[in-house]
């Protein structure tokens, strides 16, 4: 069965930064095992298998290069880039309604997941943590300033035992108009760091959201690649903003 995928970097203005996605149309999904080995042949943070339902409406799943996932953002926000207008994607996290502008510009409406205060776990390597909590995903760890955040050099196995899709570590912004930064770490999934994550900001922006007293924000994830997420809070949703850049086609012949 060939398939043909497009590569699209996430979250970005710029070829080569952002966080890549692999995109499949395909009319009806493969079986589950087929879908996860071609997402383990593409090994980027998520591969998205899309089937069109008509009347721009979708039915979506992702997958990382070990499991499927509930939720992802730059893959969403890759596949809307590459149809170029509005959409809604029925998902595992439910429907998924996403808006482009004429520049380009993708907004996508997410489910919130703010976080709740938790004691953090022995064994996970993190120093300088101010605050811990989890989301329903993921754990969350605000540090002592950007820089920590910026200069962390991560225990994954340490990450690993703290349970969860993800670790995120945060700080207020260090420069002109980022109101924090972040990094995600993904070992469980077999994403040792994500370059840019769409659904961590579903929880970052309810976290900074109520400390710094905003409803509108802009996030910077200072992975090696870095991109940049806009968000605004709308009660039990998240508007999550970006750009995105399509790089690459792939044929899997096999």
């Amino acid at each position: 069965m060939t398939l043909e995928l497009t590569v699209v970097d996430a979250f970005t203005d710029r070829p080569f930064s952002g966080n890549p996605a692999a995109i499949c149309f395909v009319d009806e999904f493969p079986n589950d095992a087929r879908m996860q080995t071609v997402a383990a042949e593409m090994n980027l943070a998520e591969t998205a298998f899309v089937v069109e339902r008509g009347e721009g409406r979708y039915d979506l799943r992702w997958f990382s290069p070990k499991v499927e996932v509930d939720l992802c953002g730059h893959a969403t926000l890759a596949t809307t880039h590459i149809l170029g207008r509005p959409a809604a994607f029925r998902t595992r996290s439910g429907e998924l309604v996403c808006s482009v502008t004429p520049d380009g510009f993708i907004e996508m409406d997410f489910p919130a997941d703010p976080p709740s205060e938790a004691e953090l776990p022995d064994g996970t390597g993190l120093g300088g943590v101010r605050w811990f909590g989890r989301g329903k995903f993921d754990g969350l760890a605000e540090l002592d300033s950007a820089e920590a955040v910026r200069t962390m050099v991560p225990d994954l196995a340490g990450i690993e035992r703290l349970g969860g899709r993800a670790l995120i570590v945060t700080a207020t912004g260090d420069r002109t108009g980022i109101d924090f930064v972040s990094r995600v770490f993904a070992p469980a999934t077999g994403v040792p760091e994500d370059p840019v994550t769409g659904s961590a900001h579903c929880t970052l922006a309810e976290y900074w959201g109520g400390r710094l007293g905003l409803h509108a924000m802009t996030g910077e994830q200072a992975s090696p690649r870095g991109g940049i997420v806009t968000m605004r809070r709308a009660g039990e949703r998240v508007l999550l903003g970006g750009r995105a850049v399509t790089v690459s086609t792939v044929s899997l012949l096999v």
